[in-house]
C-alpha cells in the first residue's frame, strides 16, 4: 500500500455517494483500484450503469461495486471470500444505505456456478495481482452475462488476463501506470 490514505480509506469518485470514503482494511493482497482507473474505467460504462445488473467479484473494498451502485446500477453483488473484508463491506452497505447491493461471503467461482444464467449485465473482476484468473471462472462469467454484457478484468500492465475466448469481443482496453484494464463485451454466440 502507497502512503497513509491509501491505507485507510478509498473514495467513491461519482454519483450519489460521490466523495463518501470505504474502509481499506489492512489485508495481504488488498489493493483496491485507483481512483484514476476507476475514473477511466466509469467513464466507459457511463450508458451501461442505470438500471444494471452488476457483480464484483473479489470485492475487497467493494470500490468498483459501490462506484457503480452510486452512478445507477439498479443491483449489484459484492462477492467476497475473506470474511473479514465482507463483514466490511456490511458496514459500509449499511453506512451508505445502499439497498440495491448485496454482500456474499464466497468464493467468486463458487458464487458464479450458483447465479442464474443471462442475470447480469455486468462483471467486475479485480483480483489481488498475485492470483492467476483461469478459463472456468471466464467461462462462467460468460454463462450468468446477458447477451451484450460487459466483464471488466483488472491486472498488472506486465500480465495481461487471459483473452475470455471465443463468443467475445474486446470493447476497451487501456494501460494506466502498472494496471491493464480491459473490459470485454459478450457476443450473442459464441465465434
Amino acid at each position: 500500500m502507497r502512503g497513509k490514505k491509501a491505507q485507510n480509506t478509498v473514495r467513491i469518485i461519482g454519483g450519489d455517494w460521490r466523495g463518501r470514503r470505504l474502509p481499506v482494511a489492512d489485508e495481504p493482497g488488498l489493493r483496491p483500484s485507483g481512483d484514476r482507473c476507476r475514473e477511466t474505467l466509469f467513464n466507459w460504462l457511463q450508458a451501461q450503469l442505470p438500471g444494471a445488473r452488476c457483480a464484483d467479484l473479489f470485492a475487497g473494498t467493494g470500490a468498483l461495486g459501490f462506484e457503480a451502485a452510486s452512478r445507477g446500477a439498479a443491483q449489484v453483488t459484492l462477492v467476497e471470500r475473506n470474511p473479514r473484508l465482507a463483514a466490511q463491506l456490511r458496514e459500509a452497505m449499511l453506512g451508505l444505505k445502499a439497498r440495491q447491493v448485496d454482500v456474499v461471503a464466497s468464493d467468486a467461482l463458487a458464487w458464479l456456478r450458483d447465479a442464474p444464467p443471462e442475470s447480469l449485465d455486468l462483471v467486475f473482476v479485480d483480483p489481488p495481482f498475485e492470483q492467476r484468473i483461469g478459463g472456468e471462472l471466464l467461462g462462467r462469467i460468460r454463462t450468468v452475462l446477458r447477451a451484450g454484457g460487459l466483464v471488466y478484468l483488472e491486472s498488472p500492465a506486465s500480465r495481461a488476463m487471459p483473452e475470455p475466448g471465443p463468443g467475445w469481443l474486446s470493447w476497451r482496453e487501456q494501460r494506466l501506470g502498472a494496471v491493464r484494464m480491459q473490459v470485454w463485451r459478450k457476443t450473442a454466440e459464441p465465434a
